[in-house]
């Protein structure tokens, strides 16, 4: 124990040593995290703007594909330009009050983002299983305060973290072998005591994204319910086709969530660089490729950007 020199949560910066072993191509790999973070930051604000400009956009189903933009430039953006800052400047240091603060926006917008997941099922099984209903269930308004709902539930849910590690003694210079402050990476940086905050986020993690994904597979049973009992196969290939968006998005979000959070935790077999190249694409992939799919799939969408660029 003498080994170790413990300060205060106030004292040192922890040091972020980006990807270890590869220090030398940092350079290098920093080229494919700007192309990503720079077209995902294009494509959902062009998202957000002509979805803001096209009146015939504000309906409910494009309120959340806002907030979906909103969420995907919120996790990329808490992530990439630090990373980039290591990478191109080798700024490796990072405050206590930074690296908690880091980690509370990107977890959090991480869970609004499964919200607003669930919500997007929601609305595809009124728009399926109640199509008379759905202006009367799903208005703008309602569309909000379930936005609201997702964003105070992502906060309160997250603040416990910071808080019980904020009160937490630190090694001297802790080395946090990443790009950013994961919640386990910094709970590993800790000679304290951390039970209750591996048992915490651990519960917190599972227990979230369990409720989340039961009331998506739910929303999706009730869903292939309603479309088996249309007679018409081109009907219900229809009504089908309207999911597939969501259903590609909400994969691609949950596998490389569980992923990231899994590893951090029972990852240790895993080579420290392809982890940690891994987890980051979990802020990466997303934000590049959920404006894609819906702008390919959803043919109003579509329509009102090419027709805004070629008018441009």
């Amino acid at each position: 124990m003498a080994a170790f020199n413990l300060t205060t949560s106030d004292a040192s910066p922890f040091i972020l040593m980006g990807i270890p072993g590869l220090e030398a191509a940092h350079i290098w790999i920093s080229i494919p995290f700007s192309i990503f973070y720079i077209i995902g930051l294009f494509g959902n604000f062009m998202l957000l703007f002509v979805v803001g400009k096209e009146q015939t956009l504000h309906k409910p189903m494009y309120l959340l594909l806002s907030m979906l933009a909103l969420t995907d430039i919120g996790t990329s953006t808490s992530v990439v330009p630090k990373a980039l800052s290591i990478f191109w400047f080798n700024l490796k240091g990072i405050t206590v009050g930074g690296c908690l603060t880091q980690m509370f926006f990107l977890h959090s917008v991480s869970i609004m983002e499964s919200a607003v997941l669930v919500t997007m099922a929601y609305d595809r099984y009124v728009a399926i299983c109640t199509p008379l209903r759905y202006a009367t269930i799903l208005t703008n308004a309602r569309i909000v305060k379930l936005g609201l709902v997702g964003l105070i539930r992502a906060v309160l849910l997250m603040l416990p973290l910071p808080l019980l590690l904020s009160r937490q003694p630190f090694c001297d210079n802790p080395i946090i072998p990443h790009t950013y402050c994961e919640h386990m990476a910094v709970v590993k940086m800790s000679c304290g005591d951390t039970t209750v905050n591996r048992m915490y986020s651990l519960v917190m993690a599972f227990v979230v994204i369990g409720l989340d994904l039961m009331l998506v597979a739910l929303s999706y049973s009730l869903i292939i319910r309603a479309v088996l009992r249309i007679s018409s196969k081109k009907s219900c290939l229809k009504a089908l086709n309207t999911c597939t968006a969501h259903i590609w998005v909400m994969i691609t979000s949950f596998t490389l969530f569980f992923f990231s959070t899994l590893t951090h935790r029972f990852g240790q077999s895993i080579t420290p660089h392809v982890h940690i190249i891994l987890a980051n694409l979990f802020f990466l992939i997303p934000p590049v490729i959920n404006p894609i799919i819906y702008g390919v799939k959803t043919k109003e969408l579509r329509d009102k950007v090419v027709k805004y660029i070629y008018r441009r």
